[in-house]
């Protein structure tokens, strides 16, 4: 018996009580009657949608920052709350949960798509416990659930209430933290590693891509031509049917290059809507950052649906070349300096196919992808090396992470 079950067997042999949220705290809403200009040389930091949803803890290294007026009244974060995405364009992604696990003595605002829970007897949960609860397969569930909406789908205050999570002891709550933490460190040391070895390629990746006047230098507008997608949504998925590609999949399903899709649409969808071709760069045109706008994809498949917020980049030199280019340090120096936005960030057309790249012969351009590709694979592939460790990591991680929090529950 682990010790885990001895806690159990001691503390609560005959099951945990289940309570809905409502009965044991209150929702409140992230900022609320703000302007662009709020968020640029803000004195209060932010706590971002993307930092919530990427992160089962809050980082509260913010860099984000919001202006708040001297008597003006918004919602602030404390020790403990548990912060919700509210709003996307599939239930799936919506009500994603992070915690506030370290304590702090700043004032931190939460992004206006986003809200907070906050406990009324904060001893009922540990953060730490709360933030690997409410990304659990049960809770997940039960918050999917509370998402409506065509387009886009919103959760529901109102039936986020009658979500219901497990209470177990705190020495409970505690031998769970400690062995979900371990996972997640080992996980954390192996992403460490590949960030490392992701820094070593970019720094090749620079210098292979480094050029002088020894060859000639044109405009992306020089060498290709933008066509941006339309009327594409996530909403319109199928399970069979025209391959298609949304612009937010660029950001979380695909690495430098593909083939194949992983989403599709019906043919006759497909009939009104704007296609990449085999060979064309396909560039998410938006982002919740500077890093990550105009991210590139080499498509390398046949005729493919694309959605808004998103080009297919028509050209006449190597697709692979293009996208390394439109990855380098230089071009992220370029967005820095040329890109814009308050809440979502873009980079204007024009300023797109502005930029100068240097053009060697098609021979130099493959030599260069043929030693980026193995780079590449080294630090990316999901079929080998660090990144498949740490995918079969997470799989693991997940399975007992839902082990561990699923309890029997008490009865009157």
């Amino acid at each position: 018996m682990s010790k885990l079950d001895e806690m159990i067997a001691e503390l609560c042999p005959d099951g945990v009580p289940y309570k809905p949220l409502g009965e044991l705290g209150y929702f409140y809403g992230g900022l609320s009657g703000k302007s662009k200009d709020d968020f640029t040389n803000g004195n209060a930091k932010l706590i971002t949608y993307m930092n919530v949803y990427s992160n089962l803890a809050i980082d509260t290294e913010i860099s984000d920052m919001v202006k708040i007026g001297e008597n003006e009244k918004q919602n602030t974060v404390e020790y403990g709350d548990i912060l919700f995405t509210g709003s996307s364009e599939t239930p799936d992604e919506c009500g994603i949960s992070s915690v506030l696990t370290k304590e702090t003595n700043e004032k931190l605002y939460l992004n206006s798509f986003c809200f907070g829970f906050r406990l009324i007897d904060k001893d009922l949960l540990l953060p730490d416990f709360s933030k690997y609860l409410f990304r659990s397969e049960e809770i997940r569930k039960q918050i999917k659930r509370t998402a409506s909406g065509v387009t886009r789908f919103n959760v529901s205050k109102k039936k986020m209430e009658q979500v219901v999570i497990p209470l177990p002891p705190l020495p409970v709550q505690q031998e769970i933290v400690r062995i979900l933490d371990n996972f997640t460190e080992l996980t954390a040391e192996l992403t460490a590693e590949l960030t490392a070895r992701r820094k070593q390629y970019e720094y090749y990746r620079d210098l292979l891509l480094t050029f002088g006047d020894e060859v000639e230098w044109k405009t992306l507008g020089e060498i290709g031509k933008l066509i941006r997608g339309s009327g594409l949504l996530k909403s319109d998925f199928v399970e069979e049917g025209f391959p298609c590609i949304h612009y937010g999949q660029i950001h979380t399903y695909y690495g430098t290059s593909a083939t194949e899709t992983i989403s599709f649409v019906s043919v006759d969808k497909s009939k009104k809507l704007k296609k990449a071709k085999k060979g064309d760069v396909l560039i998410a045109g938006v982002s919740e950052n500077v890093e990550d706008v105009c991210k590139p994809l080499a498509w390398l498949g046949g005729d493919i649906c694309i959605s808004g917020d998103m080009f297919a980049f028509r050209h006449n030199q190597n697709t692979k070349y293009i996208t390394y280019l439109l990855q380098t340090t230089d071009f992220s120096r370029y967005k820095e300096k040329f890109a814009h936005g308050a809440k979502v960030t873009r980079l204007r057309q024009d300023k797109l196919l502005a930029y100068k790249i240097p053009v060697p012969p098609l021979e130099e351009q493959e030599r260069i992808v043929a030693i980026l590709d193995r780079f590449d694979a080294l630090c990316n592939d999901l079929t080998s090396g660090i990144p498949a460790e740490i995918e079969a990591r997470q799989k693991q991680y997940e399975y007992y992470r839902d082990k561990l929090l699923s309890f029997k529950e008490v009865t009157a």
